[in-house]
């Protein structure tokens, strides 16, 4: 743990020192994200502010672990071949979304494919060649599912790449509650034995906090689909790696209830021609325009979070 927390610690001071140069070469450039013309008035602020904000997490962790945490560990090249593969696209996406761009990113049906055909492969490397299949269930033990677990790998990544990408919508949020997840998730992977693993959720933790520094409200740069979809998938793949994916949705709470604020709302308007059951979704701006300031959503959630992991653990704990 020692080394994992010297390794993550670094991971933040890199991070904040090319975190610098990464928002004044996005800035210069003009490289500015479209606000939504469906999300609050009060958003209209943030037009121009640079996006794809994710390349500091990104650089960060390529950059880090083949130094820190690859040699003899191998199997570490899995969660950073998702990272990097799903960041990938989510700059391919961000282009397109970028002002005065007329093409608007890719189709969600694209994106889907592109991460879902990732998640199919990574299935395929955890059960084959890392012999992975296993669910561990709190206080019933742990159960080898066979060839069902590689559509697991796949609902679980795609959904928790989705779950994620959702929430990043306010200063902070996406980032600070992503650095509870890989907390959580590295705490786990501490109890497992899995040094590895451990060092790489510190050095995405490092790396969002080094992120952090410039996205903290007001944001001087926005996250974007490179980091969210990075994080999301690589978030998915640590936690596919310790057998406590069956956890996800409550070490990543947050997730869950702003993507299912987005599925419940349209289910709601959809059935009763036209209501509405949140004032708007997902679930932050809800709060947003119930009169809670930006910071205060912000904070309220990364509370829920921090509950959401410390449940999390307390579960992965009643593992025989």
């Amino acid at each position: 743990m020692t080394y994992s927390l010297i390794v993550g610690t670094v991971a933040f001071l890199f991070a904040a020192i090319v975190g610098r140069p990464i928002v004044a070469w996005l800035s210069a450039r003009k490289l500015g994200k479209v606000i939504s013309t469906e999300g609050p008035e009060s958003h209209n602020v943030k037009a121009g502010t640079p996006t794809m904000g994710g390349l500091i997490i990104f650089a960060t962790v390529i950059a880090i672990t083949p130094f820190t945490n690859l040699i003899g560990r191998q199997s570490i090249l899995l969660p950073l071949a998702a990272v990097a593969g799903a960041g990938l696209i989510g700059l391919w996406d961000d282009f397109g979304s970028l002002q005065g761009r007329p093409q608007g990113g890719l189709s969600w049906r694209l994106k889907f494919g592109l991460i879902g055909a990732g998640a199919l492969l990574a299935g395929f490397v955890l059960k084959e060649g890392m012999e992975i299949s296993n669910a561990n269930v709190p206080w019933l033990g742990q159960y080898d599912i066979g060839y069902w677990y590689i559509p697991v790998v796949v609902i679980t990544i795609l959904a928790t790449t989705s779950a994620v990408a959702v929430t990043d919508g306010l200063d902070g949020l996406a980032g600070g509650t992503c650095v509870i997840a890989f907390g959580a998730y590295g705490v786990i992977a501490f109890l497992q034995e899995q040094a590895y693993l451990v060092t790489f959720c510190f050095t995405a933790v490092g790396a969002l906090l080094g992120f952090l520094w410039y996205n903290a409200h007001p944001a001087r740069v926005f996250m974007g689909d490179t980091g969210a979809m990075a994080l999301g998938t690589g978030l998915a793949t640590v936690a596919l790696m310790t057998g406590h994916w069956l956890l996800l949705p409550i070490v990543g709470i947050a997730f869950v209830l702003e993507a299912a604020s987005d599925v419940i709302q349209i289910l709601y308007f959809k059935r009763t021609g036209g209501r509405r059951l949140f004032r708007m979704t997902p679930l932050h701006h809800h709060f947003e325009l119930l009169g809670w300031s930006e910071t205060q959503v912000v904070t309220r959630f990364w509370i829920i979070g921090i509950g959401g992991a410390m449940v999390g653990i307390a579960l992965a704990l009643q593992v025989n």
